[in-house]
């Protein structure tokens, strides 16, 4: 079993504490691997056959043109955030003798598995002359405590009850009478970011588990790391983008990972916003394609909306769909759900299937149980945004949500073969 693509996407995890942190990551693989900037707000990209990326805050688009008669897109879409807690505007307080700092949850969060973790601080402060700086705050910050078994006696068998609002605001430091809580903070983003304390206008800045991306297990056949939902999905992209130069020459491969998918993808770079049609239509500009010509490349492209699958919990079986249960280390899992939570139709499905088995992949299908939901991804968003044609896959996983996951080391080459094909055309 070939450990290095885990190894890399452990690297990778590393270096992405906060989805700012992610997309800096892609940009800089990708520049690596001979790809040119287009900023958004050029008018004229100039291009000729080449490799491009475009970014937008936390989202990222990438695209190899392999020749000017273009026919069709070949897309994988994946996202660079995660659940996790972020800080509100002027979160710092203090209750008890302790600083503290008011936090929100971002997306759906698994609460109780932030409890009891030394947390860093990574994202981006903003300067009032419009300076933006990218921080990481990499040492044992914050805690969020829990309460003693002593003072909550039926938590083990009653569950763990937490309101986010009281419970998971956490320890920064002790308090010192006479002192400003919100001017120490603005002291330790100065320190940070090199920006004055008093020049502080605005920051976006997440909480992180800084227990590092690990290969685990007997055999290191577990990937033990943070935020494994959807940076593996977005490393994967990333290697088989790279990879991808020879192919079809009318079909234009491109890689989109897309910030906020967590909290619905609503936003300028979300998957709901424009940033993934901006980009594919001024291609099409510049390959001097009509609005009709457009259209009609989008009816006749491809997408898969990577985004991780839940596997079988061995703990608890009885959560799978009993004849489709995804295990780990058997490969990418196709997802379907006839109520579009995914967007696979048994066309794309079949695309997939022929991607594979070009390949030499065996796929894994994944179905909710009937009678529990399922959640959702970029897929339906960006299949009724564009009108392409879109499939869901995906690694299976456990721990989904939580501040750790766990993923199969053997999985990952096998994703990157995938979407490589994919890309082929």
């Amino acid at each position: 079993m070939d450990k290095e693509p885990a190894r890399a996407l452990c690297r990778f995890i590393d270096d992405s504490p906060s989805p700012m942190h992610a997309a800096t990551a892609l940009s800089r693989g990708l520049a690596a691997a001979g790809f040119s900037d287009l900023p958004l707000e050029k008018p004229d990209w100039g291009l000729t056959p080449g490799r491009y990326q475009v970014r937008r805050g936390a989202s990222v688009a990438a695209f190899i043109l392999r020749s000017l008669d273009l026919d069709r897109f070949q897309l994988v879409g994946a996202h660079t955030d995660s659940p996790h807690l972020r800080l509100k505007p002027r979160p710092a307080f203090h209750a008890e003798g302790c600083c503290q700092l008011g936090v929100e949850v971002y997306g759906g969060a698994l609460w109780n598995s932030w409890l009891d973790r030394d947390l860093g601080l990574a994202g981006t402060v903003h300067g009032a002359d419009g300076t933006q700086i990218l921080v990481s705050i990499d040492r044992p910050l914050a805690r969020v405590s829990q309460l003693a078994i002593h003072l909550d006696r039926t938590v083990n068998e009653q569950g763990l009850k937490l309101n986010p609002q009281l419970h998971l605001n956490p320890m920064w430091g002790l308090h010192s009478e006479g002192v400003d809580d919100q001017e120490q903070f603005q002291a330790l983003l100065a320190k940070a970011s090199g920006i004055p304390a008093g020049e502080i206008v605005a920051h976006d800045l997440s909480l992180y588990d800084l227990t590092s991306s690990r290969l685990g297990g007997a055999e290191e056949e577990f990937i033990f790391a943070p935020r494994l939902d959807n940076l593996a999905s977005c490393h994967a992209g990333l290697i088989a983008l790279t990879a991808a130069g020879e192919g079809d020459p009318r079909a234009m491969p491109l890689l989109v990972c897309f910030d906020h998918e967590e909290v619905g993808s609503v936003s300028d770079r979300g998957a709901g916003g424009s940033f993934l049609e901006v980009v594919l239509e001024r291609v099409a500009i510049e390959m001097g394609i009509g609005r009709a010509g457009y259209l009609s490349m989008l009816a006749r492209s491809q997408m898969l909306s990577a985004d991780m699958a839940h596997a079988a919990h061995p703990n608890y079986a009885d959560r799978s769909e009993p004849r489709l249960k995804p295990l780990l280390g058997h490969g990418p899992v196709l997802k379907t759900n006839v109520n579009q939570r995914y967007a696979t139709s048994s066309a794309s499905a079949a695309h997939v299937h022929q991607v594979a088995r070009r390949a030499g992949i065996q796929l894994q299908d994944f179905v909710a149980r009937s009678d529990i939901g399922c959640g959702s991804t970029i897929g339906p968003v960006t299949a009724a945004r564009l009108g392409v044609s879109v499939a869901d896959v995906g690694n299976p996983m456990l721990s989904m949500h939580s501040a750790r996951e766990c993923a199969a080391t053997s999985d990952h080459p096998v994703y990157i073969a995938l979407l490589h094909a994919h890309f082929l055309g």
